[in-house]
């Protein structure tokens, strides 16, 4: 900007420069122009006043040596007494006197412009450079015939010819020297005064909008906290003024936008669900968090590549490329792996401009892997409900007939089948005891009422309760616990948890096994907790049978678990109740060397919130 206020600066001292260059170039010319008119017209007098008084000598033949003399000398003397040079010239343009050079050695001046415009009376006059004086000379001629003067005394001799005047414009220049000196040195004092008030007027116009133009830069640059600061009322200031209204304006609409954004981004990034949106020129434009997990992808590898990037996905490339092909609304369930195999269900629209343009296709993805697993745990769930209550009753409602149709006569399988019926009995009573508890646990209808409770103690009761089921199959019951360690937790849940391990432990153990029991403080983790691990020397559990057995009614040998009594729901049990006291459950087993049941729980529960 600041070149600026120098050039406005400059521009107005040029433009007035020029204009009293102008003027005194005009000035001069007018003064030039004036001043010889003058002197024209006073040589003009001076002739006429000469040719009126001047004593003319014949001069018949201009070439004689007397009549050169003669005219020279009083071309001299009339020199002395005008101040100008004095030519007498005849008719023929022959010099015949001049007060500065000898006739002799003149050419001939017929062809002068003074002496071939001096006819008919009137007088001729030129300027131009005299080769003889070396300077500009004014030159006025005019035309003198001695036999028609009006002289009052006429001498004896005849003059036809010219008398011409000439004076040195040297005195002219020098004044017009003078005059533009004076207007130069004006011109240059002006000059100065000129630049200052420039300066000031151009400063005063440029520093506003300077002021103005950072500002502006400034906004440019996202900074649309800046603002003009407004001193004036005129046009400027009104332009300040409309640059504040547009920073208020733009900053507004910023924050709006980037509240949009944010309010969007947030939404994207914490939907449940995973979007993918494919443009019009079939390429990726977006991809939230959720399809990132989904897909196995990143969003920044694959955002503006065509979607034929995610092939590795078949089934869900191809169900897109049908899709953008028809551009129709579209439901479906695909199977993508990343790496374990997971089922999506596409829910595609097209998406349209105001105007009706094709923008492109947006998917919502939904990870119903988790749905369709419940679903058919649920039917699984529901058919071995029915199975496990069927086979009791069945077996009840057999023996039970037999005994009514009378066909049992002998007391001691009269009491067999009667201990049958019993024990199916109350097999029956246990699974529906186990589901209801299963349903109550998990429909969280079961809170924890924690307590301290003294683990030692609490273990030897249980210890206790099962030491004669262990003793029937000659197992030791072995117990490593500390003394003075106390949990909070709530020990009828607690006592679930370990009855339904250690049973289990019993159950699958040989006769002459050994099943126990070891707890310990966790040192490896920053909070207090409590590893309960329970071992047996049992038959063990298969690798592949590992992830599944804590699932409802799943049994690894299942001929085996209903011989021993069991309802393949106390693991799940365990699991769930484990996870009510906010631990973890794992298990480590080897085929033929026996299983190791891990809880881990917390020294003191978190209050909920």
């Amino acid at each position: 900007m600041r070149p600026f206020r120098i050039r406005l600066a400059l521009i107005m001292m040029i433009l007035i420069g020029l204009s009293v260059i102008v003027a005194g170039y005009t000035m001069g010319r007018v003064f030039k122009t004036t001043h010889i008119n003058a002197l024209e017209q006073t040589m003009v007098r001076e002739i006429n006043l000469l040719k009126a008084t001047f004593p003319f000598h014949d001069a018949s033949d201009p070439t004689s040596a007397a009549t050169r003399k003669y005219y020279s000398d009083r071309a001299l003397e009339l020199d002395r007494l005008t101040d100008s040079r004095v030519t007498f010239i005849n008719k023929d343009g022959i010099v015949i006197g001049d007060s500065e050079s000898d006739p002799a050695t003149m050419d001939n001046h017929l062809n002068r412009d003074e002496i071939r415009t001096a006819v008919d009376g009137s007088y001729g006059q030129s300027i131009r450079y005299s080769e003889t004086l070396r300077q500009d000379m004014l030159y006025v001629a005019l035309p003198v015939n001695s036999d028609q003067s009006d002289m009052i005394e006429i001498p004896s001799g005849k003059f036809d010819g010219y008398i011409r005047l000439s004076m040195s414009l040297q005195a002219v220049d020098q004044g017009l020297q003078r005059g533009w000196m004076i207007m130069f040195g004006a011109l240059g004092l002006l000059f100065l005064i000129v630049a200052i008030v420039s300066y000031r007027v151009a400063r005063g116009l440029t520093s506003p909008i300077e002021h103005i133009t950072k500002v502006a830069h400034r906004i440019t640059k996202l900074e649309y906290d800046a603002r003009v600061k407004v001193t004036r009322r005129d046009e400027i200031g009104q332009l300040g003024l409309a640059i504040n209204g547009m920073a208020d304006s733009l900053q507004s609409q910023l924050k709006t936008i980037r509240d949009n954004e944010a309010l969007l981004q947030s939404v994207l990034a914490n939907m449940t669900g995973g979007i993918v949106l494919i443009d019009a020129g079939q390429s990726i434009a977006l991809v939230n968090r959720e399809a990132e997990r989904m897909l196995s992808i990143q969003a920044s590898k694959v955002t503006g590549k065509p979607y034929t990037e995610l092939k590795r996905h078949y089934e869900l490339t191809r169900t897109i490329e049908e899709s953008v092909a028809l551009q129709e609304r579209m439901h479906e369930e695909v199977s993508v792996f990343s790496p374990e195999e997971r089922l999506i269900r596409m829910d595609g629209v097209p998406m349209y401009e105001d105007h009706g343009g094709y923008r492109g296709m947006l998917f919502l993805l939904q990870d119903v892997t988790a749905i369709r697993r419940l679903e058919s745990m649920r039917s699984e769930f529901v058919a071995n409900v029915s199975h496990e209550l069927k086979t009791p009753v069945a077996a009840v409602k057999g023996f039970a007939e037999t005994l009514l149709s009378g066909g049992v006569q002998d007391k001691e399988t009269e009491r067999s089948f009667l201990k049958i019926i019993y024990d199916e009995g109350d097999r029956l009573n246990r699974l529906i005891g186990d589901i209801l508890e299963l349903s109550k646990i998990e429909s969280k209808r079961a809170p924890l009422e924690c307590s301290p409770v003294h683990v030692h103690s609490f273990f030897e009761m249980v210890l206790g309760t099962l030491s004669k089921v262990a003793e029937k199959k000659q197992i030791r019951l072995e117990m490593n616990v500390p003394e003075e360690l106390y949990i909070e937790a709530d020990e009828d849940k607690m006592k679930q948890i370990f009855i339904n391990l250690l049973s289990n432990g019993i159950n699958y153990t040989p006769e002459g096994g050994r099943v126990k029991l070891q707890v310990k403080m966790d040192q490896t983790s920053e909070q207090e907790q409590v590893v309960f691990a329970v071992s047996d020397t049992g038959i063990g559990i298969p690798k592949k049978d590992l992830p599944r057995i804590f699932e409802r009614f799943y049994r690894v040998d299942k001929g085996r678990s209903r011989n021993s009594g069991g309802t393949g729901l106390g693991l799940s049990i365990v699991k769930h109740l484990v996870e009510l006291h906010h631990g973890k459950l794992s298990v480590d087993s080897e085929l033929g060397m026996g299983s190791t049941f891990r809880v881990t729980l917390p020294l003191i529960q978190e209050e909920e919130n």
